[in-house]
């Protein structure tokens, strides 16, 4: 009998091949083509893939759960997967999960990235990465608005907004918005918020390490940036944001909950080893070193507010 933690340690380090199923049936189209009911040479056919290897595929994302198989042998998608791996649909997730198997191709030389210290991007793909984003950050917005408060802001800048979903779940609510990001992302982001049928958004193509930002705002938000870069880099954006920010506003910081001993939750973690696979200098900062650096560039006020999935730090300018 195989003793319990040792059954545990297998499904750890065997954990990759269920992923691996899901993130190529997804780059696949596979759950496009499985809201109705088909067999397994019918989706070769039309996916123009080999039928023995799609027959073995669609029998695992049976046994993982992601579709079903009756007695006849023929497939559909099982409720989350018609929810969430559709394309088109409200909740889609297939742009994260396209992110996800760019992730795979960097984590696998984590090797030679822990080895020298130096981040590996073997694969990128913009556009899945920002729409990723989007399929991500759709889901929290309401929280997000409720925990901020929107009552004295007449104008946000959601900066380093990648697809803009933040910002234009603000204009909905009356507020005058601003997304500033590389040329390349707002390009993105305009077409999001056409998507979403949403006009008078402000886009700002820049590079917030060296330019400016303009005007006076009530808020400014920092949505999953500072991960990204190092500490030193965030906080001079931070004396940037004060500068920006109307009297009495606010700087509002979403990052991933990570606590001091950056152990836990294991997700954040993990997300830290994500940060060092592709970045120079990131990785997850917990809720009081972003608190330490708010205090040190003069904002007052600081609270910290945990969210579902994130956390938020807030501060206030005062003079």
């Amino acid at each position: 009998m195989v003793p319990d933690d040792l059954a545990g340690l297998r499904k750890l380090y065997l954990g990759f091949t269920s992923s691996r199923v899901i993130l190529t049936a997804n780059n696949l189209g596979i759950f496009d083509n499985l809201k109705k009911e088909s067999s397994a040479i019918e989706i070769a056919r039309k996916l123009k893939i080999d039928p023995r290897a799609t027959e073995i595929m669609l029998d695992a994302l049976t046994g993982i759960g992601l579709i079903s198989k009756n007695k006849d042998s023929r497939y559909r998608n099982a409720p989350i997967s018609n929810r969430y791996l559709v394309r088109g649909t409200r909740l889609y997730q297939g742009d994260i999960i396209k992110h996800a198997s760019t992730m795979w191709k960097n984590f696998s030389v984590l090797d030679d990235v822990v080895r020298t210290g130096c981040p590996a991007r073997r694969d990128f793909d913009h556009e899945s990465f920002i729409m990723g984003m989007h399929n991500l950050t759709s889901l929290r917005t309401k929280s997000l608005i409720k925990a901020v408060g929107l009552k004295s802001v007449k104008t946000m800048l959601d900066l380093g907004g990648g697809p803009g979903t933040n910002a234009i779940a603000m204009a909905k609510n009356g507020v005058k918005a601003t997304v500033f990001d590389l040329p390349e992302t707002i390009r993105i982001a305009k077409k999001v918020a056409r998507r979403e049928g949403v006009q008078g958004i402000r886009f700002i193509t820049g590079d917030f390490h060296v330019d400016t930002i303009d005007s006076k705002y009530d808020l400014i938000l920092l949505s999953q940036i500072f991960h990204a870069f190092s500490a030193e880099e965030n906080i001079a954006l931070l004396r940037k944001c004060k500068r920006a920010i109307n009297l009495g506003g606010r700087v509002v910081v979403q990052e991933f909950p990570i606590n001091e001993e950056r152990t836990a939750p294991l997700h954040s973690a993990l997300f830290s080893v994500n940060m060092l696979v592709g970045t120079e200098k990131g990785r997850c900062y917990s809720p009081k070193e972003i608190k330490r650096w708010l205090a040190e560039t003069g904002f007052k006020n600081i609270m910290i507010r945990d969210l579902p999935e994130t956390v938020l730090i807030t501060g206030v300018r005062k003079d």
